[in-house]
This record gives C-alpha cells, sequence and structure tokens, in this order.
C-alpha cells in the first residue's frame, strides 16, 4: 500500500510518499520520496492578512506538481493539511477551491489541537524509556505545538501563535511569550524527570550539524551555544559558514530561540530528535484509519 501525505505550512509546502509493508504483523513505513517547496505563506498572511497573488499561483501550482507525483507513485491514500497560514488567511478557503478545480488535490485546514495530534500520531515515545515523561516541541512557522505524554498517556496538547516566521517579522509579543511560559510552568510536570522530543526542519538541521549519533539527546546548554553564535551572525554568514539555504538561514535562531524558552520553562536540559513531522504523523494517521476500519 502506498500513501501520501501533504502539509502546507507557514514556511514549506512537503509531500511525503511512504510505501507501507507489513514485516512480523506490525506495518513498516517505507520512504519513497519526500518533496519540500519553500511556500513561505506566512510571509504574506502574517503581514497582509491574505495570500498574495504571487504565492497563491505558487501554492496552485505546486499541488499540481504532487497531483503528478502521486499519480507516478500509484498513491493509495493520502491526505493534505494546511496548518497556520492558511487558518489566518481570509482567501485561505478561495485557494483551497483553486487547487481543488485544478489539481483535484483537497486540502483541509486544520486546528493547532489537530497538528499537535498529528505529531503525537508517529508514537516516538511508545519506544522510549517509560521511567520519563515526555514533551513533544513542534517549531513551526506559524505556530508551536506542545504535546505532553506521560504514563503512556497524552495528558496536555496546546498550539500556541509563536513560529518563526512571525518572529522574522517581529509578530510575537510579549504577552505571547508570557502565555506560553504560564501554560508550560501550569501543565508540564510530573514526578518523573521529563526529556524533549523536538520536531521541525530547523531543529532536524540542528541536530545534523551537530554530529550527535541518532537516537541520542542534545543538550539544553548545546543548543543555547548554537543559538548564541546564529544570532551573532548574519544571514548571509549564516549561508557561507554553515551552508545553509536562505530560507533556512533566516529562520533557524528564532526557532532555537522557542527551543530554548520552552525547554527552560519546563526545566528540560535533554532533547531528542527522531526527524519526525506533520507529514509523517498523517501517514501514521491514514494507516491507522484504514486498519481500524478493517477491523
Amino acid at each position: 500500500m502506498k500513501i501520501a501525505a501533504i502539509d502546507i505550512g507557514s514556511n514549506a509546502a512537503r509531500l511525503l510518499i511512504n510505501e507501507v509493508k507489513i514485516n512480523n504483523r506490525k506495518p513498516e513505513f517505507i520512504k519513497l520520496n519526500l518533496l519540500r517547496i519553500p511556500l513561505r505563506l506566512g510571509m504574506d498572511v502574517f503581514t497582509l492578512g491574505k495570500i498574495g497573488e504571487e504565492r497563491e499561483k505558487m501554492v496552485v501550482d505546486s499541488m499540481k506538481i504532487f497531483s503528478d507525483l502521486m499519480k507516478i507513485y500509484k498513491v493509495d491514500h493520502y491526505r493534505a493539511c494546511a496548518t497556520s497560514a492558511m487558518r489566518d488567511a481570509a482567501n485561505g478557503k478561495e485557494i483551497i477551491e483553486r487547487v481543488k478545480d485544478a489539481s483535484g488535490i483537497d486540502i483541509e485546514i486544520i486546528t493547532g489541537d489537530e497538528e499537535a495530534t498529528l505529531i503525537y500520531e508517529n508514537h516516538v515515545a511508545e519506544g522510549l524509556d517509560k521511567e520519563f515523561a515526555y514533551l513533544y516541541i513542534d517549531v513551526g512557522g506559524g505556530s508551536t505545538e506542545l504535546t505532553f505524554y506521560e504514563n503512556g498517556k497524552m495528558i496536555y496538547e496546546k498550539s500556541f501563535n509563536i513560529g518563526t516566521i512571525r518572529l522574522l517579522n517581529n509578530l510575537v509579543t510579549v504577552d505571547n511569550w508570557h502565555e506560553m511560559k504560564e501554560e508550560i510552568k501550569e501543565n508540564i510536570t510530573s514526578k518523573k524527570p521529563i526529556v524533549a522530543i523536538g520536531s521541525g526542519g530547523n531543529i532536524n538541521k540542528v541536530f545534523s550539524m551537530s554530529k550527535t549519533k541518532d537516537g541520542k539527546p542534545m543538550t539544553l546548554s548545546h543548543l543555547k551555544k548554537v543559538y548564541k553564535e546564529f544570532n551573532e551572525l548574519s544571514v548571509e554568514e549564516r549561508m557561507t559558514k554553515h551552508n545553509l539555504r536562505e530560507d533556512r538561514a533566516d529562520v533557524v535562531a528564532h526557532a532555537l530561540r522557542i527551543f530554548n524558552n520552552v525547554m527552560t520553562w519546563s526545566e528540560i536540559n535533554r532533547i531528542f530528535v527522531p526527524k519526525i513531522s506533520v507529514a509523517d504523523g498523517l501517514i501514521h494517521n491514514i494507516y491507522s484509519q484504514l486498519h481500524d476500519k478493517k477491523k
């Protein structure tokens, strides 16, 4: 079975195509293709309130490409979800209709809580030590999703309008940060030690740069050190020194600021980066629903 997930975020749109094979009665998810297009919808939406003509055309053209790729791979099932930027765009629904007419792709606009739940769908914590509690931190362009997992259960989830594109455009207020801090102090508590699980393109990149072995955590002190370095470099210097694309170089320090704040306020000093995403969660969600129907 081939399953595709489309995640239209505030910074980029991603198409993930997986083949699912049953191995020892358990599903094995094999990545066939991952395509990322930096649409940066948040640059329009968070400053203008809507998606401009140029980016609207980019969305439609990108979805045509995604549709063609799904046909080439003979995808059996797919789900396409749009998050923070499309949620906030005054013309979001009109663009979704245009995409449907041009490509046949049905896009759902999901809430921040649904986005957090999709990250949880990856079930990463189920394979980790039960002696710990786990905080999923997913940092995107428009929002940050927190999901707290303890004793095999999700006990808290919350979406905050604090994201890298919003920070890039100086659209995150002191009140936004205060709300996040208070929510964390009130809800992210456990008698067990808490560790973080990070997701999003920026933390994945920082993890790769750190040369940390897969399955091993990075420390908060390391993230603070990297943040300080990036914060002192210009975008061009980050691109040159660390071989970053411009659309990564201009937001990576903002992402690190979010991770550092969340981990500091929740008194977490280690973060695992299993390279999961909303798209991965969508794939698992589609498979679970199909499996439940068969049952």
